[in-house]
């Protein structure tokens, strides 16, 4: 996982040598053919041990936090000293717009206080009885395959699927013309050239060069803004504007100037919860279930926990908090293979890191991966123990320790809902059913905005009963 480039201790901010420089144009080809790979690849193995590491690529410096108490000082208490970094924004605005992932500064807190009430407790939990109407839909669809002699299949595209439905019903609820499979394939389709995208941007190439699936990638947003906006029409022709998020949406004030969202920033925020909800729920779920298919023991506390549950969730939304072991287990999947596994930002003014200042204009990222399976701040860091996530143990952890989430004001505003939806469909799904992976070895993580499995994860779907 070592990068090529330059890598220096971050109290040490020398310019670089002519000799630096040279050894540094060398190596440029093959980072970027790793970056084009999966960007985890070509982090420094530092970022795994170290506090902070910088390195210096195409002469700009990018320095990687991996220190709870600096990520603290980066993200909460100089957060109004960062904003998105360049090359993500070419990679998700083109599809994304200035939605609340993207945008920045005042423009950005304003979506932020006009969308946080969506998202509250009381609002999730009356959310549950359609989470585990659609959970119960894909167990149908995967019930009927089970009882079929069938290979081994990737089991990604049905959760997928089966995110997606829980987002239409929790969101769009009522609208039947929005399709799941053209959706997801345009999804599919713009992630997988945002390589290109971010590899140019770190080139300095302007956003219009021309890469391999750019045009692909651009008939897939033009789609998903169309398909947005023709939703929020049908939703006005109903004269109505509903209950769930989109209708939340639509009602939405800012709670300080009064504003609802502009038709734009309607499109931008609902796209953007529809597309990065769907994506990092199901990615969630599908590395638990995989991680549990190799740890029977893990699997079987699982199911007792299920089986104790008063009623069905359904019917009980509150049975969610009773599964504290589910959570745990959930909690150390992400650790291991968090959907977002990078926090990338840039310096608008001096920023301060202990004793070392980053001037403006500069690179900070939060590399999740690593700080998850970083060797000073984790026993074992590479072995999945959902037992570390034991309330006790979890509280005594420093917060900043662990953000499959993000932190600070960015924290992922739909934090809860996702979590929510990831117990809901596992509590569904494992007393049915049994998930059998094909290999042995779990699948290669792929950094592509969020983390997928390089190749998918194929496993064999078993129904209960059949032993």
């Amino acid at each position: 996982m070592a990068s090529a480039s330059t890598t220096f201790r971050l109290c040490d901010q020398r310019p670089p040598s002519l000799r630096d420089a040279f050894a540094e144009a060398l190596t440029v080809p093959p980072l970027l053919a790793t970056m084009l790979r999966s960007m985890i690849e070509a982090w420094p193995d530092e970022v795994y041990a170290q506090p902070a590491v910088a390195t210096r690529f195409l002469g700009k410096r990018t320095t990687y936090v991996c220190e709870p108490g600096l990520i603290r000082s980066l993200l909460v208490d100089q957060a109004d000293a960062l904003e998105r970094e360049t090359f993500m924004l070419r990679a998700l605005a083109p599809a994304l717009g200035r939605g609340i992932l993207t945008a920045d500064g005042a423009f950005w807190r304003g979506q932020r206080r006009t969308a946080a009430p969506m998202f509250r407790p009381d609002r999730i939990r009356g959310f549950v009885p359609a989470i585990a109407a659609a959970a119960e839909a894909g167990r149908a669809r995967w019930q009927a395959t089970a009882a079929q002699v069938a290979p081994a299949a990737d089991i990604l595209p049905e959760l997928m699927r089966t995110a997606f439905e829980i987002i239409v019903a929790t969101m769009i609820s009522g609208d039947s013309e929005m399709q799941v499979a053209p959706f997801g394939r345009a999804i599919d389709d713009y992630l997988s050239q945002t390589q290109w995208k971010i590899a140019l941007a770190h080139l300095g190439a302007p956003a219009w060069t021309p890469h391999p699936g750019a045009r692909r990638g651009a008939a897939a947003a033009r789609y998903l803004r169309d398909e947005t906006a023709r939703t929020i029409a049908r939703r006005r022709a109903r004269g109505e504007p509903g209950r769930d998020l989109l209708g939340l949406l639509l009602e939405a004030r800012d709670p300080e100037t009064g504003l609802g969202l502009s038709e734009e920033a309607l499109v931008d925020n609902l796209l953007t919860f529809v597309a990065a909800g769907h994506e990092t729920t199901a990615l969630a779920l599908a590395w638990t279930l995989r991680l549990i298919a190799d740890r029977p023991e893990v699997e079987a506390r699982m199911l007792a926990e299920i089986a104790g549950l008063p009623a069905p969730l359904g019917q009980k939304p509150d049975g969610v908090e009773r599964l504290t072991y589910t959570r745990q287990v959930l909690m150390e999947a992400m650790r291991l293979y968090p959907p977002a596994p990078l926090i990338v930002r840039r310096t608008v003014r001096e920023v301060r890191l202990g004793e070392t200042r980053i001037p403006a204009g500069e690179s900070v990222h939060v590399p999740v991966y690593a700080l998850h399976r970083n060797r000073g701040l984790w026993d074992r860091p590479d072995a999945f123990d959902p037992d570390r996530f034991a309330p006790a143990i979890h509280a005594a952890r420093d917060r900043y320790a662990y953000l499959p989430f993000g932190a600070g004001p960015r924290v992922c505003i739909g934090m809860g809902l996702a979590i929510t939806e990831c117990l809901v469909v596992l509590a569904t799904l494992l007393p049915a059913l049994r998930f059998v992976p094909e290999r042995a070895e779990m699948p290669e993580a792929q950094f592509r905005v969020t983390l997928r499995p390089r190749g998918g994860v194929p496993m064999r779907v078993v129904a209960r009963h059949a032993g």
